[in-house]
C-alpha cells in the first residue's frame, strides 16, 4: 500500500541523479531527502522482497509530482533516465558541431572531435575518409548525461545509415559515383541553398559542369578552406578565389576532395536525383532564392541585377 502513495511534494517536476555504487538504502534515503517517498525504510523493504536481485540503475532521473513509489521503482530498475536534446542542423561540420555542444554545455563525456576520427564506423562505405565529415546526419537526437562521445557519433552514423540505405547505394552506382563523391556534392548543395525545391536544381547545375568538366566555382569550398586554415573571418574575398587548395573548386576541376558539411536528407537525394534541366549558371537573389541559367551571357545580367552592387563573386 505505501508503495502506491504519492510522495510528499505535490507539485512540478523534479530532477535527481543516482550516482554510481550508490546501494539501495542510499538510494532510498536520498528519494527521501528529495520528497519523493514517504519512508526510505519503507522502499528499502520493499526493494528487497519484491524487486531484487534487478538492479537501481545509476543515471539523471526527472520525475513529476506527485511520484508514486512503485512507478519510481521501476523506472530505476528500468534505467528510464532522463534525456537531453540536441539538435544538429543541416549544414555543420564536424568541428562546429563540437563548438555548438561546448556553447550549449551538452553533458557529453570525452572529446567530440577525437571521436570523430572513428572511421572504422564508415569504412565500408568510404575506405578514404580521414574523418566522419559528411557522415554525422543532423537530426534531433536525445542522450542520457554523461554519453559518451564515441556513441554519440556512432549514433549519428547510424542515422546516416538509415537515410542512405540499399536504394541511394544502387543510384548512386547508376550515377557512377562512389558514396563518398555523392555525400561531397551533397555537402556543396546543402550549403549552397536552403530552399528544398531549390536543391535538385543547383544539383543539376553543379552534374551538368561535372559532365563538361567545367570548374563548380563553389563560393562554400573556398570558405570551408579557409576555416581548415583558421582563415576565415565571415568575409569572402575576391583574392580567396586564389586560395591554394584542393577544396578551391574555383582552381580545380572536380568535386572537392570530400564533404565540406554534413547534409540532410534533402540534399542527400538531390545529389542523387538532380532536376532534368541543363542549367549550369546560378546566382543569388539575396532573399534566399537563386536565378538558374543556361548561358553565360544571360547569367552575366543576372549577377549584374543582383549580385554587383554588393560586390559578390562572379559564379
Amino acid at each position: 500500500m505505501a508503495m502506491n502513495s504519492p510522495s510528499p511534494a505535490r507539485t512540478g517536476t523534479i530532477v535527481i541523479t543516482i550516482e554510481k555504487g550508490l546501494s539501495p538504502k542510499g538510494i532510498a534515503r536520498l528519494l527521501k531527502d528529495n520528497q519523493l517517498i514517504r519512508q526510505s525504510f519503507t522502499f528499502e523493504l520493499a526493494y528487497s522482497l519484491y524487486y531484487y536481485p534487478h538492479s537501481l540503475k545509476a543515471g539523471e532521473y526527472q520525475f513529476s509530482l506527485p511520484a508514486i513509489p512503485r512507478k519510481i521503482m521501476l523506472d530505476l530498475i528500468s534505467g528510464r533516465v532522463l534525456l537531453h536534446p540536441l539538435t544538429i542542423p543541416e549544414g555543420l561540420t564536424y568541428l562546429e558541431i563540437s563548438e555548438l555542444l561546448a556553447a550549449r554545455n551538452y553533458p557529453l563525456t570525452g572529446s567530440f572531435v577525437e571521436a570523430c576520427r572513428a572511421t572504422s564506423l564508415i569504412a565500408d562505405l568510404d575506405p578514404e575518409a580521414p574523418n566522419l565529415e559528411g557522415y554525422l546526419f543532423p537530426d534531433t537526437y536525445y542522450f542520457a548525461r554523461g554519453v559518451r562521445a564515441e556513441d554519440m557519433v556512432k549514433t549519428m552514423v547510424e542515422e546516416f545509415r538509415k537515410n542512405f540505405g540499399q536504394q541511394e547505394r544502387e543510384r548512386a552506382r547508376v550515377l557512377k559515383m562512389s558514396i563518398r563523391q555523392v555525400i561531397t556534392l551533397a555537402s556543396l548543395i546543402e550549403k549552397e541553398t536552403g530552399q528544398p525545391e531549390e536543391k535538385p536544381l543547383i544539383s543539376a547545375v553543379f552534374h551538368n559542369r561535372l559532365r563538361l568538366k567545367m570548374k563548380l566555382d563553389c563560393d562554400p569550398t573556398i570558405i570551408y578552406a579557409l576555416k581548415l586554415q583558421n582563415r576565415f573571418d565571415g568575409n569572402l574575398r575576391r583574392a580567396d578565389k586564389n586560395l591554394n587548395s584542393p577544396y578551391n573548386t574555383y582552381l580545380y576541376t572536380g568535386l572537392p576532395p570530400g564533404p565540406i558539411c554534413n547534409p540532410g536528407r534533402n540534399s542527400i537525394q538531390a545529389a542523387l536525383y538532380p532536376a532534368d534541366v541543363d542549367y549550369l549558371y546560378f546566382v543569388s537573389k539575396n532573399d534566399g532564392s537563386h536565378v538558374f541559367n543556361r548561358s553565360y551571357a544571360e547569367h552575366l545580367l543576372a549577377v549584374k541585377k543582383f549580385q554587383l552592387k554588393n560586390h559578390r563573386q562572379l559564379r
